[in-house]
Formats: structure tokens, C-alpha cells, sequence
């Protein structure tokens, strides 16, 4: 495969995380955030159950208690994160939520530095500085003006970015990927389930309305838009990868203005931008590599 056709299979995933906040946003017109959480990873648990099924029988041992606890933990951050982005999206704008969710790239280096003692690259103090002023920008120059889902939103960049250093620590001693997203996706799929059954009102015609969101949630923004992502990444470098992929909260913009119609001011915009280019210094400055001395 040619690298700007892995380049196209990348922003193609970009484009369907940015749309997935747009189904994600209009499944609320008829079934609460809990309910969606819970049958968007119940789709793509079942979705994964084979290839996760699979590659256990391949498997040369058996994953250790130790591994299991740890996947435990991923599956309950996961849904804390897409708890707190789904309540946010019921008060906040599509856009604000697109550009808000992609700061756990910010957060990634604090946490690490806080639980493991791990400096983080210089670059990441400048992308903090540029962060906070996005996030001042986009709240139309008064912090104020920042609504509860906002600050929702931002708990949920968090929870991600916590969960992404516990994958981390995880998927490489285990050997299981596939594993460990089923797990995930599956203990998601029952806090989700299990919240939304007892605090909000269940109505089979409300899920079967929001069905089209439930599917692109649970097919297509999880299982398509990752395997374009794993594919795509054996075939191009990681700094472009990263430029690919990080353009999905330009994509939730995008798709808000068109199918929702939002107008945001330009100041947000900008601000929205700035937190775009603080994401991509975080993710691509660390990659850069001192010139050898002479």
C-alpha cells in the first residue's frame, strides 16, 4: 500500500470520529447518555467477540490475574470518559466538545508525570500555554462563559488521557490487544447499561429511534474507524499519523456546522484552532529527534 493511500485511510478515520460526535449529539433527542453508552460498546463488544475470541485460541498462555485486573481498569475509565463527554454533549455544542475531548493528549505527560515520576518533553509547556488560551478563546474571551458541559467535557479529556497510560501499560506485557478491547468495550458496554436502567426511562420505540446513531457509534466509529487507523499506521510514519487522526475534532466542526447548523464565533474558532495546533505540538514535538553533535 502506497503512503498517501495510508494517509487517506488515516484522515478517513479522522473524518468518522469527527461525524461520530455529530450521532453521538442527536441520539439525546431520544434516549439518555447512559443508555447510548451502554449499546454503543454493547455493539461493539459483540462486534469484536470473534476476532477478540480468536486470538485467545491462538494464544500461547493464559492471561494472569494481574492482566485481568488491569483490563478491568481500562473498561471502567472508559466509561467514566465517555460518561462525562455523552452528559456534556447534552448542555455543550458539538464543536466545543471536538476540540475540548483531544486535550488528554495535553494531560497524557502531567498524569505520567504525577503517577510515575516521568518528565514530560519541553514542548509540552508551551502546548499547556496555547491550551489554556484556546480554551479562554473558545469560551468567547471570558472563562465564565465556560458551561457545565464544558467543564463536563473537559473531565472526560481526563479520563482519557488516563486510560491511554493505563493501555499502555497494559497491552504490551498482556499480548492480548483484542482482548483488552473487548473487555473494555464489554464492562463499558454494563456500567453503561446498568446506570442508564435505573436512572433514566427506557421506551423500545426511543432506542429503536436512535438505532442509526447506536450503529455508527458502535460499527463504525469504533470498529471501522480503528482498524482504518491500525492499518493505515504500518504503512506511513507516526508524525503524519498523528497529524491524520488529530484532525478529528476539525471533522466535528465541520460536521456540526453542516448537518446541525452550529455557528460558533470566530473568536471560538480560533480558539478551537489553537487547541488544535497545542494537541499537534504535544503529539509531534516529542517525536522530533536532536540533531546529532559534531
Amino acid at each position: 500500500m502506497s503512503r498517501h493511500l495510508a494517509n487517506l485511510l488515516l484522515l478517513s478515520a479522522g473524518a468518522i470520529w469527527g461525524a461520530g460526535f455529530v450521532a453521538q449529539s442527536t441520539a439525546m433527542e431520544s434516549i439518555g447518555p447512559f443508555l447510548f453508552v451502554g449499546l454503543r460498546f454493547l455493539v461493539a463488544a459483540l462486534v469484536l467477540a470473534p476476532f477478540a475470541w480468536r486470538e485467545s485460541r491462538a494464544a500461547d498462555k493464559p492471561v494472569s490475574p494481574a492482566h485481568w485486573k488491569g483490563f478491568g481498569m481500562i473498561g471502567v475509565t472508559l466509561f467514566l470518559a465517555m460518561a462525562l463527554q455523552q452528559l456534556g454533549l447534552t448542555i455543550t455544542n458539538v464543536t466545543n466538545s471536538g476540540f475540548l475531548t483531544g486535550l488528554y493528549v495535553v494531560f497524557v505527560p502531567f498524569i505520567t508525570l504525577l503517577a510515575l515520576g516521568q518528565k514530560p518533553h519541553p514542548v509540552i509547556w508551551p502546548a499547556v500555554a496555547m491550551t489554556f488560551v484556546g480554551i479562554w478563546m473558545l469560551a468567547g474571551g471570558n472563562l465564565g462563559a465556560l458551561n457545565r458541559g464544558d467543564l463536563l467535557t473537559i473531565g472526560c479529556a481526563f479520563m482519557y488521557a488516563v486510560q491511554v497510560i493505563l493501555v499502555g501499560r497494559y497491552v504490551e506485557p498482556s499480548g492480548r490487544p483484542l482482548t483488552l478491547s473487548f473487555v473494555q468495550f464489554a464492562l463499558a458496554a454494563v456500567l453503561g447499561l446498568g446506570t442508564g436502567l435505573g436512572l433514566e426511562a427506557v421506551d423500545p420505540a426511543a432506542v429503536s429511534g436512535a438505532l442509526p446513531e447506536i450503529l455508527y457509534a458502535g460499527v463504525v466509529a469504533t470498529g471501522l474507524a480503528f482498524t482504518l487507523q491500525v492499518i493505515g499506521q504500518r504503512y506511513t510514519t507516526a508524525p503524519q499519523a498523528a497529524i491524520f487522526l488529530s484532525t478529528e475534532s476539525l471533522f466535528a466542526a465541520l460536521f456540526a456546522a453542516i448537518l446541525l447548523g452550529e455557528r460558533v464565533p470566530l473568536l471560538g474558532y480560533a480558539g478551537g484552532l489553537l487547541i488544535f495546533a497545542a494537541i499537534l505540538l504535544a503529539e509531534l514535538g516529542p517525536m522530533r529527534r536532536p540533531r546529532p553533535t559534531a
